[in-house]
């Protein structure tokens, strides 16, 4: 799993491109991406749309600032991001962790 990030000059946010890889998405069929930029909704979870490779895609467009989120597998395994700029404790479960983005 992994991050890229492009600052967008022209409108002051930052492209963030969120990436499942092929490894960790083994026989899943679809990959959702939830956090503070959708208020944890599932049912607005941003679609990761599957790659000839295998892997999962999405980007997003957003300010400056941390956001945390997390992916749902098959709509069931929630999974952090491998390579996040830090991890947070969810609140809910003392045991689960978020990922977190810094822009």
């Amino acid at each position: 799993m992994a991050l890229t990030k492009t600052f967008v000059k022209s409108k002051s946010v930052y492209k963030v491109t969120f990436t499942v890889p092929a490894e960790a998405a083994v026989e899943t069929k679809k990959v959702a991406l939830v956090g503070e930029f959708n208020g944890w909704n599932p049912e607005e979870a941003i679609a990761l749309k599957k790659q000839k490779d295998g892997s999962f895609k999405a980007s997003l467009e957003l300010g400056a600032g941390e956001y945390q989120f997390r992916y749902i597998l098959d709509d069931a395994k929630w999974e952090n991001d491998w390579e996040a700029d830090k991890y947070v404790p969810a609140g809910v479960d003392a045991t689960a962790e978020n990922s977190v983005v810094v822009l």
